[in-house]
Protein backbone atom coordinates (compact mmCIF):
# COMPACT_ATOMS: atom_id res chain seq x y z
CA UNK A 1 0.00 0.00 0.00
CA UNK A 2 1.36 3.42 -1.01
CA UNK A 3 1.16 6.33 1.42
CA UNK A 4 0.10 8.78 -1.31
CA UNK A 5 -1.68 8.28 -4.61
CA UNK A 6 -2.00 11.08 -7.17
CA UNK A 7 -4.95 11.42 -9.52
CA UNK A 8 -3.40 13.68 -12.13
CA UNK A 9 0.34 14.09 -12.62
CA UNK A 10 0.60 17.59 -14.09
CA UNK A 11 2.70 20.54 -12.96
CA UNK A 12 1.24 20.92 -9.47
CA UNK A 13 1.30 17.20 -8.72
CA UNK A 14 4.86 17.05 -10.02
CA UNK A 15 5.90 19.96 -7.80
CA UNK A 16 4.37 18.30 -4.73
CA UNK A 17 5.98 14.95 -5.54
CA UNK A 18 9.40 16.58 -5.90
CA UNK A 19 8.84 18.53 -2.70
CA UNK A 20 7.86 15.46 -0.66
CA UNK A 21 10.79 13.41 -1.97
CA UNK A 22 13.52 16.08 -1.93
CA UNK A 23 12.60 17.07 1.64
CA UNK A 24 12.98 13.47 2.77
CA UNK A 25 9.43 13.34 4.14
CA UNK A 26 8.59 10.52 1.72
CA UNK A 27 10.60 8.41 -0.67
CA UNK A 28 9.71 7.43 -4.21
CA UNK A 29 8.43 4.03 -3.08
CA UNK A 30 5.76 5.73 -0.94
CA UNK A 31 4.03 7.38 -3.92
CA UNK A 32 2.02 6.22 -6.90
CA UNK A 33 -0.19 7.95 -9.44
CA UNK A 34 -1.86 8.06 -12.82
CA UNK A 35 -2.62 10.63 -15.51
CA UNK A 36 -4.55 10.23 -18.75
CA UNK A 37 -1.67 12.00 -20.50
CA UNK A 38 1.15 9.67 -21.51
CA UNK A 39 3.56 12.60 -21.49
CA UNK A 40 2.64 13.40 -17.87
CA UNK A 41 3.02 9.74 -16.87
CA UNK A 42 6.47 9.54 -18.43
CA UNK A 43 7.61 12.76 -16.77
CA UNK A 44 6.30 11.68 -13.35
CA UNK A 45 7.88 8.26 -13.78
CA UNK A 46 11.29 9.91 -14.00
CA UNK A 47 10.98 10.71 -10.29
CA UNK A 48 10.84 6.99 -9.56
CA UNK A 49 7.26 6.80 -8.31
CA UNK A 50 5.04 3.89 -9.34
CA UNK A 51 2.82 4.69 -12.32
CA UNK A 52 -0.53 2.95 -12.09
CA UNK A 53 -2.54 1.68 -15.06
CA UNK A 54 -5.60 3.81 -14.19
CA UNK A 55 -7.12 6.01 -11.48
CA UNK A 56 -9.00 3.11 -9.90
CA UNK A 57 -5.73 1.27 -9.28
CA UNK A 58 -4.25 4.43 -7.79
CA UNK A 59 -7.10 4.75 -5.29
CA UNK A 60 -7.11 1.06 -4.40
CA UNK A 61 -3.37 1.00 -3.71
CA UNK A 62 -3.13 4.25 -1.69
CA UNK A 63 -3.81 5.22 1.91
CA UNK A 64 -4.43 8.88 1.01
CA UNK A 65 -5.47 10.26 -2.36
CA UNK A 66 -4.42 13.64 -3.77
CA UNK A 67 -6.45 14.78 -6.77
CA UNK A 68 -4.73 17.33 -9.01
CA UNK A 69 -6.69 17.60 -12.24
CA UNK A 70 -7.98 20.67 -14.07
CA UNK A 71 -11.28 22.03 -12.67
CA UNK A 72 -13.23 21.17 -15.82
CA UNK A 73 -12.34 17.49 -15.39
CA UNK A 74 -12.94 17.09 -11.67
CA UNK A 75 -16.54 15.90 -11.70
CA UNK A 76 -15.91 13.26 -14.36
CA UNK A 77 -12.72 12.09 -12.62
CA UNK A 78 -14.46 11.77 -9.25
CA UNK A 79 -17.47 9.97 -10.76
CA UNK A 80 -15.21 7.24 -12.16
CA UNK A 81 -13.55 6.54 -8.79
CA UNK A 82 -16.47 7.30 -6.47
CA UNK A 83 -16.95 3.70 -5.34
CA UNK A 84 -13.20 3.12 -4.94
CA UNK A 85 -12.95 6.21 -2.73
CA UNK A 86 -15.45 4.99 -0.14
CA UNK A 87 -13.91 5.10 3.32
CA UNK A 88 -10.72 6.76 2.05
CA UNK A 89 -8.97 10.05 2.82
CA UNK A 90 -9.00 12.51 -0.07
CA UNK A 91 -7.07 15.78 -0.56
CA UNK A 92 -7.87 18.16 -3.41
CA UNK A 93 -5.65 20.76 -5.05
CA UNK A 94 -8.30 21.62 -7.65
CA UNK A 95 -9.02 25.33 -8.05
CA UNK A 96 -12.50 26.40 -7.02
CA UNK A 97 -13.57 23.20 -5.24
CA UNK A 98 -14.03 23.67 -1.51
CA UNK A 99 -15.38 21.50 1.31
CA UNK A 100 -19.05 22.10 0.52
CA UNK A 101 -18.66 21.28 -3.17
CA UNK A 102 -16.99 17.98 -2.32
CA UNK A 103 -19.73 17.16 0.17
CA UNK A 104 -22.05 17.04 -2.84
CA UNK A 105 -19.62 15.11 -5.06
CA UNK A 106 -18.26 12.44 -2.73
CA UNK A 107 -19.78 9.57 -0.81
CA UNK A 108 -20.38 10.57 2.82
CA UNK A 109 -17.81 7.99 3.96
CA UNK A 110 -14.98 9.91 2.25
CA UNK A 111 -12.89 12.16 4.52
CA UNK A 112 -11.62 15.18 2.63
CA UNK A 113 -9.59 18.39 2.69
CA UNK A 114 -9.01 21.12 0.10
CA UNK A 115 -5.57 22.71 -0.19
CA UNK A 116 -4.05 25.31 -2.51
CA UNK A 117 -0.28 24.99 -2.90
CA UNK A 118 1.81 26.97 -5.34
CA UNK A 119 4.57 25.64 -7.57
CA UNK A 120 7.52 26.76 -5.37
CA UNK A 121 6.70 23.72 -3.18
CA UNK A 122 9.05 21.99 -5.62
CA UNK A 123 12.03 23.79 -4.04
CA UNK A 124 10.73 23.85 -0.47
CA UNK A 125 9.55 27.47 -0.64
CA UNK A 126 5.86 27.02 -1.36
CA UNK A 127 2.93 28.83 0.19
CA UNK A 128 0.25 26.25 0.91
CA UNK A 129 -3.29 27.11 1.95
CA UNK A 130 -5.33 24.55 3.90
CA UNK A 131 -9.07 25.02 4.09
CA UNK A 132 -10.12 25.32 7.72
CA UNK A 133 -13.17 23.10 7.25
CA UNK A 134 -12.33 19.46 6.58
CA UNK A 135 -13.28 15.95 7.66
CA UNK A 136 -9.89 14.20 7.88
CA UNK A 137 -9.05 12.14 10.92
CA UNK A 138 -6.51 13.68 13.27
CA UNK A 139 -3.69 11.39 12.12
CA UNK A 140 -4.49 12.09 8.45
CA UNK A 141 -4.52 15.85 9.05
CA UNK A 142 -1.19 15.57 10.87
CA UNK A 143 0.36 13.48 8.08
CA UNK A 144 -0.57 15.85 5.25
CA UNK A 145 0.14 18.99 7.31
CA UNK A 146 3.63 17.83 8.31
CA UNK A 147 4.39 16.81 4.74
CA UNK A 148 3.32 20.17 3.35
CA UNK A 149 5.37 22.00 6.01
CA UNK A 150 8.42 20.30 4.49
CA UNK A 151 7.53 21.94 1.17
CA UNK A 152 7.14 25.51 2.42
CA UNK A 153 4.92 27.58 4.67
CA UNK A 154 1.31 26.65 5.46
CA UNK A 155 -1.67 28.76 6.43
CA UNK A 156 -5.09 27.53 7.53
CA UNK A 157 -7.72 29.69 5.80
CA UNK A 158 -11.49 30.03 6.43
CA UNK A 159 -13.54 28.60 3.57
CA UNK A 160 -14.95 31.94 2.45
CA UNK A 161 -11.44 33.40 2.01
CA UNK A 162 -9.87 30.54 0.05
CA UNK A 163 -10.51 32.16 -3.33
CA UNK A 164 -8.92 35.48 -2.35
CA UNK A 165 -5.95 33.81 -0.66
CA UNK A 166 -5.51 31.49 -3.63
CA UNK A 167 -5.56 34.42 -6.05
CA UNK A 168 -2.60 35.86 -4.14
CA UNK A 169 -0.41 32.86 -3.37
CA UNK A 170 -1.51 30.63 -6.23
CA UNK A 171 -1.35 33.20 -9.03
CA UNK A 172 1.32 35.31 -7.33
CA UNK A 173 4.36 33.37 -8.59
CA UNK A 174 3.37 34.15 -12.19
CA UNK A 175 3.11 37.85 -11.34
CA UNK A 176 6.49 37.79 -9.63
CA UNK A 177 8.10 35.96 -12.56
CA UNK A 178 6.88 38.84 -14.70
CA UNK A 179 8.41 41.28 -12.20
CA UNK A 180 11.71 39.38 -12.31
CA UNK A 181 11.66 39.35 -16.09
CA UNK A 182 10.88 43.07 -16.30
CA UNK A 183 13.56 44.03 -13.77
CA UNK A 184 16.07 41.91 -15.68
CA UNK A 185 15.03 43.52 -18.97
CA UNK A 186 15.74 46.92 -17.47
CA UNK A 187 19.17 45.76 -16.37
CA UNK A 188 19.93 44.21 -19.77
CA UNK A 189 18.91 47.49 -21.42
CA UNK A 190 21.65 49.12 -19.37
CA UNK A 191 24.35 46.60 -20.23
CA UNK A 192 24.00 43.76 -17.70
CA UNK A 193 24.29 40.24 -19.24
CA UNK A 194 20.95 38.39 -19.29
CA UNK A 195 21.99 35.51 -17.01
CA UNK A 196 23.44 37.91 -14.45
CA UNK A 197 20.35 40.12 -14.64
CA UNK A 198 18.03 37.18 -13.83
CA UNK A 199 20.20 36.19 -10.88
CA UNK A 200 20.23 39.72 -9.49
CA UNK A 201 16.48 40.14 -9.91
CA UNK A 202 15.53 36.73 -8.49
CA UNK A 203 17.76 37.03 -5.44
CA UNK A 204 16.49 40.55 -4.81
CA UNK A 205 12.90 39.23 -4.75
CA UNK A 206 13.88 36.37 -2.43
CA UNK A 207 15.83 38.67 -0.11
CA UNK A 208 13.12 41.32 0.10
CA UNK A 209 10.46 38.71 0.87
CA UNK A 210 12.56 37.03 3.54
CA UNK A 211 13.45 40.34 5.15
CA UNK A 212 9.78 41.28 5.50
CA UNK A 213 8.77 37.83 6.80
CA UNK A 214 11.57 37.60 9.35
CA UNK A 215 11.44 41.20 10.57
CA UNK A 216 7.67 41.64 10.47
CA UNK A 217 8.26 45.27 9.52
CA UNK A 218 5.61 46.91 7.34
CA UNK A 219 6.73 46.74 3.69
CA UNK A 220 6.16 50.49 3.34
CA UNK A 221 8.67 51.13 6.13
CA UNK A 222 11.20 48.78 4.52
CA UNK A 223 10.69 50.64 1.25
CA UNK A 224 11.29 53.98 2.96
CA UNK A 225 14.46 52.62 4.59
CA UNK A 226 16.11 52.22 1.18
CA UNK A 227 14.74 55.44 -0.31
CA UNK A 228 17.05 58.44 0.05
CA UNK A 229 15.80 61.99 -0.67
CA UNK A 230 16.49 62.83 -4.30
CA UNK A 231 18.08 59.41 -4.88
CA UNK A 232 17.76 56.81 -7.61
CA UNK A 233 15.28 54.64 -5.69
CA UNK A 234 12.67 57.37 -5.24
CA UNK A 235 12.99 58.25 -8.91
CA UNK A 236 12.41 54.62 -9.81
CA UNK A 237 9.43 54.43 -7.46
CA UNK A 238 7.96 57.51 -9.13
CA UNK A 239 8.26 55.76 -12.49
CA UNK A 240 6.43 52.72 -11.10
CA UNK A 241 3.67 54.89 -9.64
CA UNK A 242 3.33 56.63 -13.02
CA UNK A 243 2.69 53.15 -14.45
CA UNK A 244 -0.05 52.47 -11.88
CA UNK A 245 1.79 49.43 -10.54
CA UNK A 246 -0.26 49.24 -7.34
CA UNK A 247 -3.57 49.32 -9.20
CA UNK A 248 -2.28 46.73 -11.66
CA UNK A 249 -1.47 44.24 -8.89
CA UNK A 250 -4.74 44.91 -7.05
CA UNK A 251 -6.66 44.37 -10.28
CA UNK A 252 -4.75 41.14 -10.91
CA UNK A 253 -5.84 39.76 -7.53
CA UNK A 254 -9.42 40.85 -8.23
CA UNK A 255 -9.38 39.01 -11.55
CA UNK A 256 -7.92 35.91 -9.91
CA UNK A 257 -10.79 35.89 -7.42
CA UNK A 258 -13.39 36.18 -10.17
CA UNK A 259 -11.93 33.31 -12.17
CA UNK A 260 -12.04 31.07 -9.13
Amino acid sequence: MYKLGFIGLGNMAGALIKGFISSGYLNKNDICGFDISEKARIKAGESGIYICSNNQETVNKSELIIIAVKPQYIEDAVAKIKDNLKGKAFVSVVLGYDFEKYENLLDNSVRHLTIMPNTPVEVGEGMILLEEKHSLREEEWKFIKEGLEKCGSIEVIPSHLMSAAGALSGCGPAYLYMVIEALADGAVKNGIPRKTAYKLASQTVIGAGKMQLISGIHPGVLKDNVTSPGGSTIKGLKALEDGNIRAAFINAIDQGCQIQ
